[in-house]
C-alpha cells in the first residue's frame, strides 16, 4: 500500500532520520517505534532512538522482564540503564506477558513497556556520550557510597569528589542508586563548570 515502505537492514546502523520520509518540518518528522525487541540489542536499541537528534514521541517495547524493571526503577534502584533512559524518556510499565504466552515458551517473562520522549530533554545530543560516561563513572562501584565510587570512577582525589558533590548539594554517604536523573544532570552540570584538574 502507498503509506507501507518495508526496509530491509540492521536496526543499529540506520540512522532514525534515514528512516523518515518527511523534510525538515518537525510536523513531518513525528512518528512513534512500535517493537518486540531482539532481548541481547534491547539497550542499544532504546539508546539508538532516545539519543538520537530526532527521537520518537513514543516507543512502546516488549523487553525481557528483568531489564524492563531497571529501566523503569525508582531512585532506590537505579543503574545506569535506568538513567541512560530516563533522562530521556518517561518509562511506564503497561503489562507482563508471561513465559507461556510464546510457543515455544522462552526461559523468562517479558514487560511491555511505554517510553513517552521527553520534548526537551536536560542533556543536548552532543554531550550525551560525555553524559553517560560521567554517569557510568558513578557506578563505577554501585553499592559503595558515592564519594568512593565516583574516587574510583573518575580516577580522582577525594577532596574533588566532595567538592563535586558539594557544589550539587548532594550528601556524599548517598549510593548511586539513591540519584534521580535530575540529580545526575545536576552533578554533570557542576562537574563541567569546575576548573580542570591540574594533573603537572
Amino acid at each position: 500500500t502507498a503509506n507501507l515502505q518495508i526496509v530491509q537492514g540492521d536496526i543499529l546502523t540506520l540512522p532514525p532520520a534515514g528512516l523518515l520520509s518527511g523534510g525538515d518540518s518537525p510536523g513531518e518528522t513525528r512518528y512513534k517505534v512500535v517493537a518486540n525487541l531482539p532481548y541481547y540489542i534491547t539497550s542499544p536499541v532504546l539508546r539508538h532512538f532516545l539519543h538520537a537528534d530526532r527521537r520518537p514521541e513514543v516507543m512502546v517495547v516488549m523487553v525481557q522482564e528483568e531489564v524492563g524493571r531497571a529501566i523503569a526503577a525508582q531512585p532506590g534502584d537505579m543503574s545506569l540503564l535506568s538513567v541512560s533512559v530516563q533522562t530521556f524518556a518517561r518509562p511506564r510499565v503497561v503489562r507482563k506477558v508471561l513465559a507461556r504466552s510464546f510457543h515455544p515458551a522462552p526461559k523468562v517473562d517479558s514487560l511491555v513497556l511505554r517510553l513517552e520522549a521527553l520534548e526537551s530533554p536536560p542533556i543536548p545530543t552532543a554531550e550525551i556520550p560525555g553524559f553517560l560516561d560521567f554517569v557510568g563513572a558513578g557506578f563505577h562501584s554501585p553499592r559503595k557510597q558515592l564519594r568512593n565510587s565516583f574516587g574510583h570512577g573518575l580516577r580522582t582525589t577525594r577532596e574533588r569528589v566532595d567538592e563535586l558533590l558539594s557544589r550539587a548539594a548532594i550528601a556524599p554517604e548517598r549510593r548511586p542508586e539513591t540519584l534521580a536523573t535530575e540529580e545526575w544532570v545536576r552533578l554533570w552540570r557542576e562537574h563541567q563548570a569546575m576548573a580542570p584538574e591540574d594533573n603537572g
